[in-house]
C-alpha cells in the first residue's frame, strides 16, 4: 500500500481525467439554477476516486446514526464505497487528477455530500496525479466493497440512519 496524498483541509477539490486545467469556468448543471464550478470537501473526496460514470453507493456514520445501522452496514469501517463487480477493472485502470481549489468563492449546497459550488471562475492552486484510486481509498480507511449488484445495498442504506451519497445509479445493472 502506498501513502495517500495529503490534502489540505482548508481547500476544496475537483477530480478530473484532465491534468492540464488552468482555470475552472462555471458550467451549466442539471443540479444548479445557474452555471457553477463544482468542488468537494476533503472528507467526501473518497466518493470521487472512481471513473466518472461508475455507479456507487457511499456512506458513513453521522451524528444520528444508530448503533444497529453502524454494525449492520459499516462494521468496523469508517466509510464504505461500494461498486459493481463489472466496474472493478475500469477502477483499477483509471487515472485522475486532483485539483486543489481555494474556498473563498464557494458555498456549501449539501453538507452531507460535501458539495460546494462557485458561480465565478476558479484558478487551482495545484494539481496532483492520482494513479491508484484503490490505494487512495485504503489509505483513507475507506472500505471498497465489490458487489454483483448495488440495488440491495442502496435500498438498505437509504432506509438506514447513515449519511450517504448515491452516485450514477442510472448506470448500475438493473
Amino acid at each position: 500500500m502506498t501513502d495517500a496524498i495529503v490534502f489540505d483541509p482548508t481547500m476544496l477539490f475537483h477530480i478530473s481525467e484532465k491534468g492540464d486545467i488552468e482555470e475552472f469556468e462555471p458550467r451549466p448543471s442539471e443540479y444548479a439554477v445557474e452555471p457553477v464550478v463544482w468542488a468537494i470537501d476533503a472528507d467526501r473526496l473518497r466518493n470521487y476516486l472512481l471513473p466518472r460514470h461508475c455507479p456507487r453507493v457511499t456512506y458513513y456514520a453521522g451524528p444520528q446514526t444508530t448503533a444497529a445501522d453502524r454494525e449492520r452496514l459499516l462494521g468496523l469501517s469508517a466509510a464504505v464505497v461500494a461498486i459493481e463487480r463489472d466496474w472493478l477493472e475500469r477502477v483499477q485502470r483509471c487515472r485522475w487528477y486532483c485539483y486543489h481549489l481555494p474556498q473563498q468563492t464557494f458555498e456549501c449546497i449539501d453538507e452531507c455530500a460535501g458539495y460546494f459550488v462557485s458561480r465565478v471562475s476558479v484558478v487551482p492552486t495545484r494539481v496532483e496525479a492520482l494513479k491508484d484510486p484503490i490505494s487512495e481509498l485504503e489509505c483513507r480507511g475507506v472500505e471498497l466493497r465489490i458487489l454483483p449488484s448495488l440495488w440491495p445495498l442502496r435500498d438498505a442504506v437509504v432506509a438506514s440512519s447513515l449519511q450517504f451519497s448515491i452516485i450514477r445509479m442510472r448506470n448500475a445493472r438493473p
